[in-house]
């Protein structure tokens, strides 16, 4: 997991995109046993109750679940997953063409650019 933390956002915030973008990608595979807090904290480098926070957060989200005596995981269900990664692929999206804009493209500039890497890609 990435240790750099950027100073405009709260850390638990970022812990939980992170998280979200390795459910979503498969880096952690549904059913995967999450570590304890206390050792994910200190692989991170950062509080035992920032991890607790964003650990909470993602079980409000469906993302991952608790068994009592046997720790976190990660959601088996994969519709969960599938709706995580469409909305961070949505929101990349829109922070795409937000960038774009600024820049002073329009839609179809965007959309020729696009296709012009693709075949390039090709």
């Amino acid at each position: 997991m990435n240790r750099n933390f950027r100073s405009d956002l709260p850390i638990y915030t970022q812990l939980v995109g992170q998280m979200e973008q390795d459910i979503a990608s498969g880096a952690m595979p549904p059913g995967a046993r999450l570590p304890s807090v206390r050792d994910l904290a200190a692989e991170l480098g950062v509080n035992p109750n920032t991890v607790q926070r964003a650990l909470q957060e993602l079980e409000r989200a469906g993302l991952i679940y608790t068994q009592r005596t046997s720790g976190r995981f990660v959601t088996e269900d994969t519709a969960a997953i599938a709706r995580c990664k469409q909305a961070l692929g949505e929101s990349q999206i829109k922070e795409f063409l937000a960038a774009m804009t600024l820049l002073g493209y329009r839609r179809q500039d965007i959309i020729a650019l696009l296709r012009e890497e693709k075949e390039e890609e090709s």
